[in-house]
């Protein structure tokens, strides 16, 4: 026996208008609590609470809701902006099952039964996908049912996540299911909408008006669209769907509604974005390695042709990652030292380059693991703040000479090799060279600073040194014109600090050059 089907349904109510404020920048939205509508055809479409108490109702024109509300910021629908901004609700669903599909234009099934296990039941589910959608900013109701249709026809009705008292899901078994969708309104089935007027003229209100109904009947007048997706919701016959994959490469489109002029104004926008790419990145069980932001300016606002028309920002993260708010963060420090060629009209995500790897561990107490994971962060925000090339890391070079060992190069690059003279060619160094015989300092002199000496002594700081530990002898840089033969020697200054200084051994022909030379300082 088959393992019962579990659905979870995701409707927006809101979706259009949800989507269009995230092209929005705040001010805009928060000046004066301003309403907003949407218009399509020179009609009203949709309305916030706030148009909907001047009056502004769907169906106006512009002009009758306009005198209604004068306030009113009228923004035109965009059916591809919706479906973006849906496509990013599934991408965070299937981080909880591979079975998701899409119903109508504002809908997202989940079949949860084969998962349920993994997430501690349906309660935990959907407290931790509650969770997850929080930084996509929609109003989500929830409902669960035995058949995927009948699932999406109970969350358009009603949320059952907020009318059970402990929290979680109403269950329905298939025949609690017909029950209720019996005292469902008509108006929920999509094929009802074109014959709505007939319909409430024959004094149909619900779904059980239409059941008692004879069928053949009804099949000549309406179509069998209208009784089919009945029956699908109803479990009484089949509902095949297709399923969801996230595409291998994240792309995601913002079309603001007004135009930006500094990047204070598009850090909403990109916000949103960057939570429908971490949406994306758990959906593919992935972490990101570096995204681009693309601003494309308007065009008549360019001061001329050398204005470039596109901004493109990079942005490479020290580990992969896939936190929304990190992601926030790195791109905030960028926008901050970055100027804008021209307004900006439109904002592009993508992200090519990521890695699939498990999500971090929970931690209770500090590890090594999350000190290092603090570090990481500090570096990746001081490389968005002050720029890749001014954060620098030192890599040891394979040379014997102390001021030539080790060289800074930017955070994640590699030490350059060193180059190679044309009339000798360089010594081969093996690796892993034994460590010196002496121990080094960790403070060397940016110059070696020239010692007196009297008696053959060195001298610092008007006292004799006394040498401890020595000589230690290298020879190198034959080969680059840069000959270094020296001995060094640990030696004691009157203070008890310890020093690091060589005496050149090659003979001077002027007996005033000096002959010893401080290079570092222990600790």
């Amino acid at each position: 026996m088959g393992l019962a089907m579990l659905w979870f349904a995701l409707h927006l109510p809101a979706l259009s208008l949800e989507a269009c404020a995230a092209a929005l920048p705040p001010p805009a939205r928060q000046q004066q609590q301003r309403p907003l509508a949407l218009q399509e055809a020179q009609r009203i479409a949709a309305v916030d609470a706030a148009a909907a108490a001047a009056g502004v109702q769907p169906g106006m024109t512009r002009a009758t809701a306009l005198a209604l509300a004068p306030a009113l910021c009228l923004v035109q629908a965009d059916a591809r902006r919706d479906a973006q901004a849906l496509q990013a609700v599934a991408h965070a669903a299937l981080a909880f099952t591979p079975a998701v599909a899409l119903e109508g234009r504002a809908t997202v099934l989940l079949e949860v039964a084969s998962t349920l296990r993994c997430f501690g039941g349906a309660d935990a589910l959907l407290a931790r996908l509650r969770r997850v959608l929080v930084p996509l900013g929609h109003r989500v109701q929830i409902a669960a049912a035995p058949t995927a249709l009948g699932a999406a026809l109970l969350a358009r009705w009603r949320d059952d996540f907020e009318r059970t008292p402990g929290g979680g899901p109403q269950r329905h078994d298939l025949t609690a299911l017909q029950g209720l969708l019996d005292q469902a309104p008509l108006g929920l089935l999509e094929a009802a909408a074109p014959h709505g007027q007939a319909l409430q003229g024959m004094g149909l209100r619900c779904l059980a008006d239409l059941l008692r109904l004879p069928r053949a009947g009804l099949t000549r007048r309406f179509g069998s669209a209208l009784l089919d997706e009945l029956d699908r919701a109803r479990g009484t016959c089949p509902d095949p769907r297709s399923w969801l994959c996230a595409p291998e490469h994240f792309s995601a489109r913002l079309e603001l509604a007004m135009r930006a002029d500094c990047t204070e104004q598009l850090l909403h926008a990109a916000a949103m974005l960057l939570a429908r790419l971490a949406a994306w990145a758990q959906a593919r069980q992935a972490r990101v390695q570096a995204f681009v932001l693309e601003m494309r300016h308007e065009a008549r606002h360019r001061a001329d042709a050398a204005t470039p028309g596109v901004t493109r920002l990079r942005i490479e993260l020290a580990e992969p990652a896939a936190d929304a708010g990190q992601l926030q963060a790195l791109l905030r420090e960028r926008l901050a030292r970055t100027q804008l060629a021209a307004p900006t009209l439109e904002l592009q995500l993508h992200c090519d380059e990521w890695l699939r790897q498990p999500a971090p561990n929970a931690e209770l107490f500090p590890t090594r693991q999350s000190e290092h994971a603090g570090l990481v962060r500090l570096l990746e925000r001081l490389q968005a703040r002050l720029g890749e090339a001014q954060v620098l890391q030192l890599q040891t070079v394979a040379d014997h000479r102390p001021e030539r060992a080790c060289v800074a190069v930017p955070l994640g690059c590699a030490a350059p090799a060193a180059a190679a003279v044309a009339v000798r060619p360089a010594p081969v160094v093996r690796a892993a060279a034994a460590p010196p015989p002496w121990p080094r300092p960790v403070w060397l002199l940016a110059a070696a600073l020239p010692l007196a000496d009297h008696r053959a002594l060195p001298w610092f700081e008007g006292r004799p040194l006394q040498l401890l530990t020595g000589p230690e002898r290298i020879e190198a840089g034959w080969w680059d014109g840069s000959l270094a033969t020296r001995d060094y020697f640990i030696a004691q200054a009157g203070d008890g600090s310890l020093l690091w200084i060589y005496r050149a051994r090659l003979p001077v022909a002027d007996p005033t050059q000096p002959l010893w030379f401080l290079q570092g300082r222990f600790g």
